[in-house]
């Protein structure tokens, strides 16, 4: 019985890292973290995105309930999304991991030269 929860609990946070994990919804996340945005505002910030890649990203996050969307009955529609209180929560983990990174940069590019430098010697292509 364990083994069925634990697999459970795994399968459970991996789908939720499998969302957060990806470059896009941390960017967005962090994007919103200042408030709402309309969906041009956002391609235009993050610039290198495509239009549907920018769609996908934020349907997913709404359907996490990690964004909002609002829709105001204008011509055109103006559609604002902004990070739920569940979206917020996710700021600080998410800046922890980048300030981490940040401090550890210099670490890990060391180790990548090495390992690089390892297999080229073997004769092993980069993974």
């Amino acid at each position: 019985m364990a083994a069925v929860n634990q697999r459970s609990s795994c399968e459970a946070v991996n789908s939720v890292l499998t969302r957060i994990g990806d470059k896009w919804s941390v960017l967005i996340v962090m994007m919103l973290a200042n408030g709402p945005q309309r969906f041009n505002e956002l391609k235009r910030r993050i610039g290198s995105i495509s239009q549907r890649m920018l769609t996908l990203t934020l349907r997913g996050l709404e359907r996490d309930g990690l964004v909002k969307r609002t829709v105001f009955p204008t011509i055109p529609p103006r559609v604002d999304y902004e990070l739920t209180d569940l979206g917020q929560s996710l700021r600080q983990p998410i800046e922890a991991l980048g300030h981490w990174a940040f401090d550890n940069y210099a670490c890990i590019a060391k180790a990548r030269d090495s390992f690089d430098k390892a297999a080229k010697k073997q004769g092993v292509r980069k993974p």
